[in-house]
């Protein structure tokens, strides 16, 4: 038999599998067919087998033909009644110039000599298939499944062949623009793959916004290090974020980030950032004041991720929860020492018409001061939680900021500016400073999402639908003594409310959403609106 288990590739020679007729029987070759990529599953895989005889003489035509479909039936017939059992004797890899045959081998190696039967060889050819590809440094991936040697019966030689990338620079430019907070950025990013052969991976980017914010950085990733199964990332980034018309402070940082586990569900990684608030405008209300300066954040973050939802940008079915848990200063810095503790769980249930789906969700997360009277000190400001903005409640999944209808940071606890006279303004009623918007150490939000095809094909063939929406949120301060004031009901009073009609326009990157929000519940000095609102979500 011989098994191609990837896809376009073709087999040479068959494996020599266990069986229980006798063993020097002869048989003929018969044609070796393309069988395309193997699945999973390991169901209506297509097999041949093979026991070359010199001796044999040669059919033609129509009699040729009919003993070869008999060969193949049987060879069916017999893999359908029970597995059959087979060992790899050797694995060789083939068309890797650059990349390392360790790499290769530690991908797959102990995935296919972990097979017992035939059976389980092709779903862990598939397997190791998939592994490679995910390297994202090649272009092609062929596994084929060729005889042993002969004196060694039940064996098979895997032979893995691959194709470079051609390719190992690209980049990327994009525009993306955050209509709620009238922001606008350029964005751009070079990748290099496979620099020294250990499917290594680095990337340069950088972005810039009308807003005054930019950011750069480079980092690496590797798929593995050393003796390590899983794959290690290192990334510095320089970054400035201006928050000046929120919470009157800038935000500059330098930081080093460490990926130390990455698995399908868990992912740990290790900051160490250099963080610097200022305010040039001088008129930061008295708690922002207290936080202006430089520190050092050191802090560890754990996430936790299931997600059995059927797509990410129009879930129809399917679960998905995330938590995510952070210690900071783990170097007893001053006033960055906290615990910060995020959930986030969601589902989607289909109605059977109108490809119509119910999406709810409910997320909720918290802060807390660490040392010595920490519920007398305050949670660092950049840290702590803020609703608002326009960005699909349906895409960000582990984000607890989105609530439609109101604006950026345009929820929760606020205080007053501080006032700076003016020589050219003499009135000082005109010359209101506003407020800060502060955050809350407290969060809770939900929603619901009503998703359902339009009546027009022109637009079921283009992906665009309509929806209707509920939305709900609210935050709480809780350092600085203020759990003191804390009460569930009145917590649960003050939740603003949304609810709206949209149409969304989905695309490769982003979802766009074009929505009619209505205002159902907000507090004093909350920066809400109904009307038409625009919005651009990105699952990533």
């Amino acid at each position: 038999m011989a098994i191609a288990a990837a896809a376009d590739s073709t087999t040479d020679k068959a494996p020599n599998p266990t069986s229980d007729g006798p063993s020097g029987e002869p048989h003929e070759t018969p044609p070796r067919p393309d069988y395309g990529e193997a699945n999973a599953d390991g169901d209506d895989e297509e097999y041949e087998e093979v026991e070359d005889d010199e001796g044999e003489e040669e059919l033609d035509g129509s009699a040729a033909e009919a003993a070869e479909m008999e060969r193949v039936k049987a060879v069916f017939q017999k893999l359908s009644s029970g597995p059959v059992g087979i060992r790899v004797h050797d694995i060789t890899i083939k068309g890797n110039s650059k990349t390392r045959d360790e790499l290769i081998e530690a991908e797959v190696a102990d995935l296919l000599r972990s097979a017992a039967t035939v059976q389980d060889l092709v779903r862990a050819a598939s397997l190791a298939t998939g592994r490679l590809r995910n390297l994202d440094v090649f272009d092609s991936v062929h596994i084929t499944l060729d005889a042993g040697p002969p004196e060694l019966p039940g064996t098979t030689n895997v032979v893995v062949e691959v194709v470079e990338t051609a390719n190992r620079i690209s980049g990327t430019v994009g525009y993306l623009s955050k209509t709620e907070a009238r922001s606008w950025s350029l964005e751009g990013s070079l990748k290099f793959k496979n620099i020294f052969g250990y499917g290594d991976i680095w990337d340069a980017s950088g972005a810039y916004g009308w807003d005054q914010s930019s950011e750069i950085g480079i980092g690496v990733s590797l798929p593995r290090f050393r003796s390590l199964s899983w794959p290690l990332t290192a990334r510095m980034a320089l970054s400035s974020h201006d928050w000046l018309k929120f919470s009157s402070y800038k935000e500059q940082l330098l930081g080093l980030s460490f990926g130390l586990l990455s698995t399908l569900h868990h992912d740990v990684s290790y900051n160490l950032t250099w963080r610097n608030l200022t305010d040039p405008t001088q008129m930061a209300s008295r708690s922002i004041r207290r936080q202006l300066g430089h520190n050092l954040l050191s802090a560890l973050r754990y996430t936790y991720t299931i997600d059995q939802r059927d797509s990410h940008m129009r879930p129809t079915k399917g679960y998905a929860f995330v938590s995510t848990s952070q210690v900071g200063g783990l170097w007893d810095n001053k006033g960055l020492k906290f615990l910060r503790q995020e959930f986030d769980v969601r589902g989607a249930v289909p109605f059977g018409f109108c490809n119509a789906a119910l999406n709810a969700g409910i997320a909720a997360g918290v802060i807390l001061p660490l040392g010595r009277g920490f519920m007398q000190s305050p949670s660092p400001v950049p840290d702590r939680f803020y609703l608002g903005g326009n960005s699909s409640p349906v895409c960000s999944l582990g984000g607890l900021t989105s609530l439609l209808g109101f604006k950026t940071r345009g929820v929760g606890p606020t205080e007053l500016r501080r006032f700076v006279p003016s020589e050219s303004v003499s009135d000082d009623s005109a010359a209101y400073p506003g407020r800060d918007y502060l955050g809350g150490d407290l969060a809770v939000s939900g929603f619901a999402d009503l998703s359902f095809d339009l009546p027009l094909k022109l637009f079921r063939d283009a992906g665009i639908h309509g929806h209707a929406f509920l939305a709900a949120g609210n935050v709480a301060k809780l350092s600085e003594s203020e759990f003191k004031n804390f009460s569930f009901a009145e917590f649960g009073r003050t939740f603003r409310s949304s609810v709206g009609v949209g149409i969304i326009l989905p695309t490769k990157l982003l979802r766009v959403e074009i929505n009619y929000c209505h205002i159902l519940k907000m507090c004093e000095h909350d920066r809400g609106k109904s009307g038409i609102q625009f919005s651009f979500s990105s699952p990533m």
